[in-house]
């Protein structure tokens, strides 16, 4: 299983004040007055498959009057899920949404069905611009596509590794996905040649 960004953590540290784990400097005072959240799971299925969790919570610290009703202190604005069924190599086999807190009660909770229109799409490859194409204004929720967006960032630190998690780097003919993808992972750099000496490259510079 992985965790980004859980949503314990968050939920605890922006509503309870409780912001160890944060290794920022210290801040001038000030009241928190809006908390957003997000989680990422990832769990290994006993057919072979993958299921992808996705939460987006929203939360606000004081009383709201909404068109809709009126929010107390803490409670959900938005609390979004997606769950993607994918393979090993990050196709989608199943997608589910739902709409647990929305502003607008029978309205918001019209679209979960449209997102089974990820279906047959591929969370390591053009996922991001499908779902901008499939999901855009009107087709979609705003906030459920938020959510699609972030996961190939989190497939991309599980799925790949499962094709070739008993492969050296030294014995693969293809170059690793991460090189040349961050800074660190420049093939001209001193990491490269570190921890991956053969995909090194001299800097002609």
């Amino acid at each position: 299983m992985l965790k980004l960004f859980p949503f314990s953590n968050y939920f605890h540290a922006f509503v309870f004040g409780h912001q160890d784990f944060m290794p920022l400097p210290p801040a001038t005072a000030r009241i928190l007055a809006h908390a957003r959240a997000y989680s990422v799971e990832i769990f290994r299925r006993e057919d072979g498959l993958w299921d992808i969790d996705a939460r987006l919570t929203d939360t606000k610290t004081r009383e709201v009057q909404l068109k809709s009703k009126l929010l107390p202190p803490h409670h959900p604005l938005h609390d979004v899920l997606l769950r993607l069924t994918v393979d090993t190599e990050g196709h989608v086999i199943d997608a589910t949404a739902v709409l647990d807190a929305i502003p607008f009660l029978g309205f918001c909770d019209t679209i979960d069905a449209a997102y089974k229109k990820l279906i047959g799409l591929n969370v390591l490859s053009d996922f991001r611009q499908a779902v901008r194409e499939r999901f855009a204004g009107v087709a979609g929720c705003a906030h459920l596509n938020e959510l699609a967006l972030i996961l190939p960032d989190v497939a991309i630190l599980v799925l790949p590794f499962e094709h070739r998690k008993e492969l050296d780097h030294d014995t693969r003919n293809k170059k690793p996905f991460e090189l040349d993808n961050c800074h660190a992972l420049r093939t001209d750099g001193p990491a490269v040649a570190l921890y991956y000496p053969r995909w090194v490259v001299t800097s002609t510079k």
